[in-house]
């Protein structure tokens, strides 16, 4: 059983949740779906290994309308193991237009997405946080929140959350809805820029949770995956830079660093990269995916992990002596366009 918990903020900051949640975009997001036997076993090993009354935040995203199948995941499981429903916490990311990735600020959509998320719950599991996935600037910021807050009114879903917003938006944000309950940014010892450390400034002075996504660096810090030939065809990780051969083989030292830190704490790499996000403030938590039992509680511990001065010096050092080569996404595409940090 793992021991460390944090609440969430805003109107849920009486919740208290998990210090390591639990993402499952990548359970459905691949070229070959995870089966469901080993997707509800890994979901409820991590619920089970809470303390009781603590709650498990469950993550799902469901992108365009043509891939229901996150959401479709999460239905089936609570409708096999009802009795955990009570025991989660489910964020699910929305907002996007229709057959696309591309965000949509707009009433008419965010109501439809919502709706769509419930229907496809059917019943199910509440939902408990929506966050739209980016922030649209095409609508007003305070009009996309009053939406939400509109929503929030009637029953649709309990609490709002943003993400991959900007420190500047979370304090704008704030100002119109200081209920907001949590921020869903990336963190992790190869996605720790000034943007990040800002936001988790701002969420800290202003009371909100933040939930840090991709912490074991979309699995490339765990050093699990040796070359990029490691991942199967179609998986999307071959398309991101840090995932291309000359980047791949460049970064791979900031792995062999961080195992060597990790072997020496008697801890996998990828313990020792959730313990550094969590390290990063009682408000920080990270969200690792995982789609089977061993791995699942692996995350878990490491969240329950202890960083020391010393280590996280030490960690710091192997970071800025190996420094990252690509971006967190695709270099030829602005982030203008990915809608990052909006």
């Amino acid at each position: 059983m793992v021991n460390k918990t944090a609440k969430l903020g805003g109107a849920a900051s009486d919740v208290l949740i998990g210090k390591t949640a639990h993402g499952l975009m990548m359970m459905t997001w691949k070229p070959t779906p995870v089966p469901d036997d080993d997707c509800f076993a890994a979901i409820k090993a991590g619920i089970d290994a809470l303390p009781p009354g603590v709650k498990m935040i469950l993550t799902a995203f469901y992108g365009q309308d043509a891939t229901p199948a996150n959401l479709e995941l999460v239905a089936r499981f609570f409708h096999k193991y009802p009795s955990y429903a009570d025991k989660v916490f489910l964020s699910v990311k929305g907002g996007t237009k229709l057959h696309s990735l591309q965000p949509d600020g707009s009433p008419e959509n965010l109501r439809r997405s919502v709706d769509y998320i419930l229907e496809k719950l059917n019943g199910t599991k509440s939902l408990d946080l929506f966050e739209c996935a980016r922030y649209d600037p095409t609508y007003p910021l305070e009009d996309t929140l009053n939406v939400l807050q509109d929503l929030v009114q009637e029953g649709k879903f309990k609490y709002i959350g943003l993400s991959e917003v900007s420190a500047a938006t979370v304090r704008r944000a704030h100002k119109v809805a200081p209920e907001v309950a949590a921020v869903e940014i990336e963190i992790s010892p190869w996605s720790y820029t000034q943007e990040t450390k800002d936001v988790i400034a701002a969420c800290a002075e202003l009371g909100i949770a933040v939930i840090g996504y991709s912490p074991l660096g979309r699995g490339f810090l765990t050093g699990q995956i040796k070359r990029p030939d490691d991942l199967e065809e179609g998986d999307i990780r071959r398309n991101l830079s840090r995932f291309q051969e000359d980047n791949f083989k460049h970064n791979f030292a900031i792995v062999d660093a961080l195992t060597a830190i990790a072997t020496r704490k008697g801890i996998t790499p990828g313990q020792l990269s959730i313990a550094w996000v969590s390290a990063r403030g009682p408000h920080v938590v990270p969200l690792p995916g995982s789609s089977n039992v061993k791995r699942t509680l692996e995350n878990l511990a490491g969240g329950d992990v202890e960083l020391s001065d010393e280590d996280l010096a030490e960690i710091d050092k192997a970071l800025e002596t190996h420094t990252v080569k690509g971006g967190r996404y695709v270099d030829t595409v602005p982030n203008e366009k990915l809608h990052l940090w909006g």
